[in-house]
């Protein structure tokens, strides 16, 4: 049987890249509680597996995993880079009161294909960032719209004719 070490390995070798431990750690983090990791967490969750690790090698080992194709960057407008291991098509919904984001499935949006951009310009990738509110932040955006009570007793004279 293979552990999730030896095929985090396997996919490291096969990128083209050596197994350092930074790497192997990096990887196994990313794959073990899928998401979109902001760089502190996975420097956290890293140095909880190899004990120190400086922040700059996790930023060196998740740019090496982007580039071979075995991590991918999600950077919404405005926002911190966060790193996922799923590298497949597929798009992002962010709510914009607390940041969560949320993996939008390919069936859930119709294909989209290269725009010719002209100029020169060439296009490599087209993504959709869905922005809006997760349901946590939309039902407590709903309860404060509720619990504004008018606390002013007086009535207010009528406008002048």
């Amino acid at each position: 049987m293979t552990t999730m070490t030896e095929h985090v390995e396997q996919d490291l070798r096969a990128a083209g890249l050596r197994c350092t431990a930074p790497r192997v750690a990096v990887l196994s983090e990313l794959r073990a509680e899928p998401g979109h990791w902001r760089v502190d967490e996975v420097a956290a969750a890293v140095r909880g597996r190899l004990g120190r690790v400086s922040t700059q090698a996790v930023y060196d080992v998740l740019d090496a995993l982007e580039d071979a194709g075995l991590a991918r960057r999600v950077q919404p407008a405005g926002g911190a880079a966060r790193f996922e291991a799923r590298t497949t098509g597929h798009d992002h919904a962010v709510c914009r009161s607390c940041g969560a984001i949320v993996d939008l499935e390919p069936g859930s949006r119709s294909p989209r294909r290269l725009p010719d951009v002209g100029d020169g310009f060439v296009a490599e990738a087209v993504e959709l960032t869905v922005w809006g509110r997760c349901a946590t932040c939309a039902e407590a955006a709903t309860s404060e719209d509720r619990a504004v009570v008018v606390t002013d007793p007086t009535p207010h004279p009528d406008p002048p004719e």
